[in-house]
């Protein structure tokens, strides 16, 4: 499994990580955390010494009922992200968080290499083909709605078929446009009830009929530390589980907040033989 990121061949056969950087006020875990320049390429610097192939940059929340922010907001807080970082770390493989094709196009044309779209085309009707011009590998996430409206929407008549059709249908229209390098993420957490990503999780290798690589969020989120009666923030070792079933299952990229102790998981999957 070959992705094409600005002219250089990544293979993702073997497991690979995406470092998250929030610069968001309220994201879930780390929302302001990294406020000034300083702080952010430290973090950024962290994570890729760790171990992070790609570092995933988003400037627009999207954990449940996260305020909506507009689009010139959105742009304003990212692109001097995405330039300072291009800058800094020049060959850095960095994904960009959004679901609107301006700001997709932008950032590409400042550096980035990838597109992480939690709508998967649903919240932008130019993304498509916004992409597609652009021919930078782009990953499509199963959510139905908005951030701030899909969990109202959690009723399937069978989850993982009723997810199969939905990736179908959009990797179809990809296709059409000329796309080549696709990837899937099945949104944890996304449209989902506590008991849905846990059958998700069971199933995920359903999603390999596709023969794409599936790109895993699982980092911190709710449905490991509720049932933990946990939070957040003393979530790394359910996380680390988490991510074990997740390799197991056929996951090539974990995104995450804790690149160390997913390198570590990666590394004691790969001694079992699994990916081989």
């Amino acid at each position: 499994m070959l992705l094409n990121c600005k002219g250089q061949l990544l293979d993702v056969t073997r497991p690979k990580i995406m470092g998250i950087l929030n610069v968001t006020p309220d994201s879930f875990y780390d929302g302001g955390r990294y406020k000034s320049e300083k702080e952010i390429l430290n973090q950024v610097e962290k994570m890729l010494e760790e171990g992070a192939t790609f570092i995933d940059l988003g400037a627009y929340s999207s954990r449940p009922n996260a305020d909506h922010i507009s689009e010139k907001e959105e742009m304003s807080r990212l692109l001097p992200m995405v330039k300072l970082l291009v800058k800094t770390f020049p060959g850095i493989h960095l994904s960009i968080d959004t679901f609107r094709s301006q700001i997709a196009k932008e950032a590409v044309y400042e550096g980035a290499g990838l597109i992480n779209d939690i709508s998967a085309g649903g919240l932008d009707k130019n993304m498509f083909a916004t992409v597609s011009n652009l021919q930078v590998p782009y990953c499509i996430m199963h959510m139905i709605g908005t951030p701030q409206n899909m969990q109202n929407n959690t009723t399937y008549e069978d989850l993982l078929k009723d997810m199969i059709h939905y990736f179908s249908k959009k990797i179809f229209e990809l296709r059409q446009l000329g796309l080549n390098d696709i990837l899937i993420d099945p949104g944890f957490g996304f449209s989902k009830t506590l008991n849905q990503n846990f059958e998700l999780l069971q199933k995920m290798d359903l999603l390999n009929t596709f023969n794409l690589p599936v790109l895993v969020g699982l980092s911190r989120k709710s449905m490991l530390y509720k049932p933990l009666n946990s939070t957040a923030v003393q979530a790394l070792n359910a996380t680390t589980a988490a991510h074990m079933i997740a390799l197991k299952k056929g996951a090539k990229i974990l995104r995450v907040h804790d690149v160390k102790e997913a390198r570590e998981a990666i590394l004691i999957f790969e001694k079992t033989g699994s990916c081989h």
